[in-house]
This record gives structure tokens, C-alpha cells and sequence, in this order.
């Protein structure tokens, strides 16, 4: 609310959109979708995991289509339906989760070889990237390329193949700066964030007198500055620098520590887990949260280049806010059902 204070100001809009989108989609929707996913067995998930990632696919590929893809930003990241705009690629990192969780389970030691385990990993991650680096979306590409990884290894993967895919990864940035003058820029402004600062640097500087001006303490609620006139996207993934600015370093470390207890608490419930699905489904949807968090966080002090994904929980979003809360459900649910279990 507080972060809206600028844009709305700065727009001259009025609370409906805003309100509506975050409230009434994001956490109304979200909380109706979360009901459903934490009843829903997960054997059953897991049976249908393969349709699902098909689904979710097909739906992404929707956002290339004209009168039904939104492109807003230069980007094509938004489907609208009845009016309302939906971005397909919040569903698609859930249910790529939930296909390999599938698949590496029934891999079992398979996951070490090339034949049966790193090359259909690598095709499943190409088909994946391909879909979302075409709209673009470079950050959302991080944060399932890193839960993949993740979940590769917790499946028994080998390192030197991570290695591998590491150097891949590598490889495609390189093509991408060179085929994308953006992503060069970024690149630039990640190493030398005082280059271009009225150009690609301004986003990063502005983030961090943000952060800066709020000290121990910060300035007190809705007192930010920066988000009136200098802080882009205030709402959206720059919020954090609006919480450094207006409640510290102890706000920021507050919410920091949150993000970390959730993630050792979702660990702690994957490694109770009675079977591997379970657990790979677990550790996916934990890491997956906790990637794009540290990520935005970490694009608004300079230590990572900049994304543009949202702050899970936080940003303004409504298909974002929907999915993170069927994670959580998702994760509560298997939670639930590990409790009535007597440990071995």
C-alpha cells in the first residue's frame, strides 16, 4: 500500500486497479486456488504431472498470439481473458516443478547417466528456456534454471554433469548479450553500476540511495521519497528498496530472516518425506521461492544483475501472488500428511 503511494501519484490512477489485481485476483483467487491444491492428493498431482507441464507450456505459448497476448515493456508476458490480464509463466514454474519431481522419481539412479538422465533433463530445460526467453523473460528463466539444478542434484544427480550444464548456461548468457543489446547493458551495469547512471545504471542507483537513506531504522512508514519521482517500478520488483528506505536495515533484515525460516522450515519438511517424489516436489517448490526472492533482493543492493522479477509475497502481482500461495499450499499439504507418519 504504502509503495503505491508514488506510482499512483506519479500516474495519476486510482486505487481500482491496483486493489482489485492484488487483492481480489491475487490474494482472493489465490487463497480459493491454495484451498484446492492443499486438498488435492498428491498422488494424484503425480499422475497427471506430464498433462499439467503440457498445459501450462501450450497456455505460455499463448502470449505470442495477437489479440490474446498482452506485450507491455517490450515484452510478451501477459495473456488477457475476459479483460484481465494472466501471466502463464507464474503456472509453468509450479508445474515444471511437479514434471520432474515426477520424472526424476521414477529415474531413480537412471538420473546419473547421460542417456536416460542429463540429456532429457537438458531438453526439457532447452523447451522450457526456449518458450520463456522468447517473451522475454530472462529472470523467471534464473529462477527455474536454479530450481532445476537444485532438484537434479537432490535427485542424485552427478556434479561434473552440473558442471556442464553450468558451463551451458554460461555459454547461452554470452549468446544472449550478444543478440540482445539489454542484456549486455545489464551485464554493464552489474559490473560498473555508475557507467550509465541516467541510462541502464539508473534503476540500480536509485534502488540503493533508497536503501541507503533508510539506515537502522528507515524513515518511518509511507515516508519513502524515492518512490514519488526516482525508484522505477516501485510496486513491483523494486519494493524492497521502498522497505529499506522506510523501515531500514532491521526491516530488511526482518523480512530477510522470514524468507530464510521458510525455507529451512520447507526443508526440514522434505527431508521427512515417506517417499522421493515427495521430497524432490518439496525441495523444487521451497528453492523455487527462495531463488527468485534472494534474486530480486539481491538486484536491489548490486549483487546480481537486475531481473525484474517480483519479491515473492510482497510485489504487486496478482498471477505471482496466486501461485506462490498454491506453492505454499502445496508444500503445507505434503506437511499435513507427513505429520500423521511415525518416524522410523
Amino acid at each position: 500500500m504504502s509503495a503505491s503511494f508514488g506510482l499512483l501519484a506519479r500516474a495519476g490512477a486510482g486505487w481500482g486497479n491496483v486493489l482489485f489485481s492484488q487483492f481480489a485476483l491475487g490474494l482472493g483467487g489465490g487463497l480459493v486456488a491454495a484451498l484446492v491444491a492443499y486438498f488435492i492428493p498428491l498422488r494424484l498431482l503425480r499422475r497427471y504431472a506430464f498433462y499439467i507441464f503440457i498445459l501450462a507450456l501450450i497456455a505460455t505459448l499463448f502470449v505470442f498470439i495477437p489479440g490474446l497476448g498482452l506485450k507491455a515493456g517490450g515484452a510478451a508476458r501477459w495473456v488477457i481473458v475476459a479483460g484481465i490480464s494472466f501471466q502463464p509463466s507464474e503456472m509453468l514454474k509450479i508445474a515444471l516443478v511437479l514434471f520432474l519431481a515426477t520424472w526424476f522419481a521414477s529415474l531413480g539412479k537412471d538420473v546419473q547417466s547421460v542417456r536416460y538422465g542429463l540429456l532429457p533433463f537438458i531438453g526439457i530445460l532447452a523447451i522450457t528456456g526456449a518458450v520463456i526467453v522468447a517473451q522475454p523473460d530472462n529472470g523467471t528463466f534464473m529462477v527455474m534454471f536454479a530450481t532445476a539444478i537444485a532438484m537434479f542434484l537432490a535427485a542424485g544427480g552427478k556434479l561434473l554433469h552440473l558442471g556442464y550444464m553450468v558451463l551451458g548456461a554460461i555459454a547461452l548468457i554470452g549468446v544472449l548479450a550478444l543478440t540482445r543489446p539489454y542484456v549486455m547493458d545489464r551485464i554493464e551495469t552489474f559490473i560498473n553500476p555508475s557507467a550509465d547512471p541516467l541510462g541502464g545504471s539508473y534503476q540500480i542507483r536509485q534502488s540503493l540511495l533508497a536503501i541507503g537513506s533508510g539506515q537502522a531504522t528507515g524513515k518511518g512508514f509511507g515516508q519513502s521519497i524515492q518512490k514519488f519521482q526516482y525508484l522505477p517500478e516501485p510496486i513491483g520488483d523494486s519494493i524492497f528498496a521502498v522497505l529499506g528506505e522506510e523501515f531500514g536495515f532491521l526491516g530488511t533484515l526482518f523480512v530477510l530472516c522470514l524468507f530464510i525460516a521458510l525455507g529451512l522450515r520447507g526443508l526440514r519438511i522434505a527431508t521427512r518425506a515417506p517417499d522421493r517424489f515427495s521430497r524432490l516436489l518439496i525441495t523444487g517448490l521451497v528453492i523455487m521461492i527462495m531463488a527468485q526472492a534472494f534474486l530480486n533482493m539481491g538486484a536491489m543492493i548490486g549483487l546480481v544483475p537486475l531481473t525484474g522479477i517480483p519479491l515473492p509475497f510482497i510485489s504487486h502481482g496478482g498471477t505471482a501472488l496466486m501461485f506462490m500461495l498454491v506453492a505454499a499450499a502445496l508444500v503445507l499439504s505434503a506437511s499435513r500428511y507427513h505429520s500423521n507418519i511415525k518416524p522410523a
